[in-house]
C-alpha cells in the first residue's frame, strides 16, 4: 500500500429515484443540482434564497425555503454542501459520517467523504460513454483534464467500438471534400465506432488507415458513367450489417443530403426497421470554391446560391434568370451542353465562371472562363472529375485565392496541395 495521500476508489453511481440533499442556494449549489438532476436523482434543495440558476431548476427539483439543518440528512443516499459557512457545512458532514451517508462538502475537501470528479460524456450508438478524473484538488488542472479527454474522446483516438453484441445501426456520415481534417468531429467519432465502413472514392479515405484492423471496409466507389455498385446494392449492404448487429458507417464525400442520395439510404434502412443518423459534412459545392478563393455569395455580387446537379438536363430557363450563383456538381461532362443552354436561355456570355478541379486535394486546380468560352478553355486545359462549376459574377473575384504555385497564360492556375 502507498504511504502518503489516501488512495480513493473510484466509483460510478446509480441515483435514479433517489434522493440527494443539496445544501445551499447559490452557483455551485446550482451546479451540482443540475448535474445530479441529469443522473435522474431526486433533488432536495434546502436554503432559505436561491440563485437564478437555481431557480430555472425549480420545475425539476424540490425546494425547502429555510436553513438547512443536520436532520435533513436523515434519509437521503448522499449531500452535497455548498452553503458557504464553513460551520454549517461541517455540521452537515458530521451528521452523514454519524449516518453512514456519503457526502461531498464543497468548502472542504478535507472534511468530504466523496468527491465529484471531472466528468466527460459522448452517446455512443444507444449507450454513453463516461471518462472522469480526478485533479487533487487543483480547479486549473481539473479544466485542462476535462479539455484533454474531450480532444480525445472526439479526435477518434478513443477505443469507442463496443465489444458486446447489440443492435445494428447505421450512420451516414459527410466526409467533406476529402481533407481529413475537414471532417466533423461526431464524424470522426462514428468512424470510431463503427464495425463496418461502406466508402465513396471521395470520402476522405485516408482516415479508413486510423481505424481497428477488423473493421470492414466496403469500397463502392462511384466514377462518373460508372456504377460498379448499384444504389440498390449499396442499400442492401447497410441494411444486411445492420441487422446483423454492427454499426455500419457510410462514409461519403461532401454532404449527404446534398446530392448524395443520402435520403434514398435513409429510407432503406427505415423501411427495414434500422436505426439511422446522419452526421453533416462540408459540402464540396461551397468548400471547393472556397478552396480556389471563389466565394458563393460576395456582398453587392450575389445574394443566393444554387446548388445543380451537373450531369441531368437542367431547366436552362429558370436557372439563368436566376441573379445569384450557380454551381454544377458532377458537371464536367456535361459543361459544353450546360453553357450552351444558359447561353440560350438567357444568361450573359460575359458571365464568369470558375471551374475547380480536385478541391482541397493534392492537384487541385482552377481554370477560369465565361460562359462564351469555359468549354473550350476547360478541354484545352484538359479538365476532369472530380470538379465544381461556379456560375456568376463571384468567379471573376481575385485577390481571394492563395498564392498561384504556377500560372498558365491567363485562366489556368494551379494551387499547392491543401494536404
Amino acid at each position: 500500500m502507498r504511504e502518503g495521500a489516501p488512495v480513493h476508489y473510484p466509483l460510478h453511481l446509480d441515483l435514479r429515484g433517489r434522493r440527494v440533499l443539496v445544501a445551499g442556494g447559490g452557483p455551485v449549489a446550482a451546479r451540482r443540482a443540475r448535474d445530479l438532476l441529469e443522473a435522474g436523482a431526486d433533488v432536495l434543495v434546502v436554503a432559505p434564497a436561491l440563485c437564478e440558476d437555481l431557480r430555472d431548476l425549480l420545475p425539476h427539483l424540490t425546494w425547502e425555503a429555510r436553513e438547512v439543518d443536520p436532520a435533513d440528512v436523515a434519509d437521503v443516499w448522499l449531500v452535497h454542501t455548498a452553503t458557504g459557512d464553513a460551520v454549517v457545512d461541517a455540521a452537515l458532514a458530521a451528521a452523514a459520517q454519524a449516518l453512514h451517508v456519503w457526502c461531498v462538502s464543497a468548502g472542504d475537501a478535507a472534511a468530504s467523504s466523496a468527491w465529484t470528479p471531472v466528468v466527460v460524456r459522448r452517446d455512443v450508438g444507444d449507450a454513453t460513454v463516461t471518462v472522469s478524473a480526478t485533479a487533487g484538488g487543483d480547479p486549473r488542472r481539473a479544466t485542462s483534464l476535462r479539455e484533454a479527454l474531450s480532444r480525445w474522446l472526439d479526435s477518434g483516438a478513443a477505443p469507442l467500438r463496443r465489444h458486446r453484441a447489440g443492435r445494428g445501426r447505421v450512420t451516414l456520415v459527410g466526409g467533406g471534400p476529402g481533407e481529413v481534417d475537414l471532417l466533423t468531429l461526431r464524424g470522426r467519432r462514428r468512424l470510431a465506432e463503427a464495425d463496418v465502413v461502406v466508402v465513396d472514392r471521395l470520402a476522405p479515405t485516408s482516415v479508413l488507415a486510423e481505424l481497428d484492423p477488423d473493421v470492414v471496409v466496403v469500397d463502392v466507389g462511384k466514377t462518373p458513367d460508372h456504377h460498379p455498385v448499384p444504389q440498390e446494392e449499396i442499400n442492401r449492404i447497410l441494411v444486411e450489417h445492420a441487422l446483423a448487429g454492427r454499426h455500419v458507417v457510410r462514409l461519403k464525400g461532401g454532404d449527404p443530403y446534398v446530392l448524395g442520395r443520402g435520403g434514398e439510404e435513409v429510407l432503406a434502412c427505415r423501411a427495414a426497421g434500422v436505426d439511422v443518423e446522419v452526421v453533416p459534412g462540408v459540402t464540396s459545392a461551397f468548400a471547393v470554391p472556397a478552396a480556389a478563393g471563389v466565394p458563393v455569395t460576395h456582398r453587392g455580387l450575389s445574394r443566393s446560391v444554387t446548388v445543380v446537379s451537373g450531369h441531368e438536363d437542367v431547366d436552362a430557363a429558370a436557372l439563368a434568370a436566376l441573379d445569384g450563383t450557380l454551381v454544377f456538381l458532377m458537371g464536367v461532362t456535361m459543361l459544353p451542353r450546360i453553357a450552351a443552354v444558359l447561353l440560350a436561355a438567357g444568361k450573359a456570355a460575359t458571365t464568369p465562371v470558375a471551374v475547380v478541379e480536385n478541391g482541397w486535394r493534392a492537384g487541385q486546380r482552377t481554370t477560369r472562363g465565361t460562359l462564351a468560352d469555359i468549354a473550350v478553355r476547360a478541354a484545352e486545359a484538359g479538365v476532369r472529375n472530380p470538379a465544381v462549376i461556379v456560375v456568376g459574377a463571384v468567379a471573376g473575384v481575385e485577390g481571394l485565392a492563395d498564392l498561384p504555385e504556377e500560372v498558365t497564360g491567363a485562366t489556368q492556375v494551379a494551387y499547392r496541395p491543401h494536404s
